[in-house]
C-alpha cells in the first residue's frame, strides 16, 4: 500500500467529504469539487478523517491509492484556503486586460489573443501582473501555463509572460568584432 495512502486525511472544522461509488465530492468555505473515481480504491469517510485504501493488492491499485489520497489533500486545501498563481509579463507593449470570461493579450503578435476563463477560476489584472484564484489545483496550474506558452520569455532581452517565482536564465548577445 501507499505510504501516503497509510496515513488517515484529517478533515479540518467545516469540510465535509461526500464519497459515492464513482465520485468523491469535498464541501468547505470556498466551495465544492468533485472528483471522478475508479473501481480500484476504497474510501472511508467519517465526520473528523478520511481512509484510503486499494480494494486488491496490486501496483496499481496501490499506485492509485496514493494518487487520490494527494488528489484529496489539494482539494481540502482548495476549498478551505483556495490556490493561486501569479504571472508577470515584461516588454515594450505586452498587456493583460479582463473582458468579461475572457484574458485579453498584447504580447507582440499582429493581433489580440483571448483566452476563456475557465468556469471556478477568478483572474485579477495590476499593472504588469496576472493573479490567477481559484479552488481546483489543477485547473488554476492548468490555465496559468496556457497563458504562459502563449509567450515563453525569449532569454535575450526577457521579454515574455513567466511566473513570479519563475528564474529566467539570460544569454549573452553577439559582440561585434573589431
Amino acid at each position: 500500500m501507499s505510504r501516503i495512502a497509510k496515513q488517515p486525511i484529517i478533515l479540518p472544522a467545516g469540510v465535509t467529504v461526500e464519497v459515492k461509488p464513482d465520485a468523491l465530492t469535498v464541501k468547505g468555505v470556498h466551495g465544492q469539487i468533485t472528483r471522478r473515481l475508479k473501481g480500484e480504491v476504497l474510501i472511508n469517510a467519517s465526520d473528523k478523517e478520511v481512509q484510503i485504501e486499494p480494494t486488491h493488492q496490486s501496483v496499481t491499485a496501490n499506485a492509485l491509492s496514493g494518487t487520490y489520497a494527494s488528489h484529496l489533500k489539494n482539494m481540502i486545501a482548495g476549498v478551505t484556503k483556495g490556490f493561486e498563481k501569479k504571472l508577470l509579463i515584461e516588454g515594450v507593449g505586452y498587456r493583460y486586460a479582463v473582458n468579461g470570461d475572457k484574458v485579453k493579450l498584447d504580447i507582440g503578435f499582429s493581433h489580440s489573443v483571448e483566452v476563456p476563463i475557465p468556469v471556478g477560476i477568478k483572474v485579477a489584472v495590476e499593472k504588469n501582473a496576472m493573479t490567477i484564484t481559484g479552488i481546483d489545483k489543477e485547473l488554476v496550474g492548468e490555465f496559468a501555463a496556457r497563458i504562459r506558452a502563449l509567450k515563453k520569455v525569449e532569454p535575450y532581452k526577457g521579454k515574455g509572460i513567466r511566473y513570479v517565482d519563475e528564474v529566467v536564465r539570460r544569454k549573452q548577445g553577439k559582440k561585434a568584432s573589431a
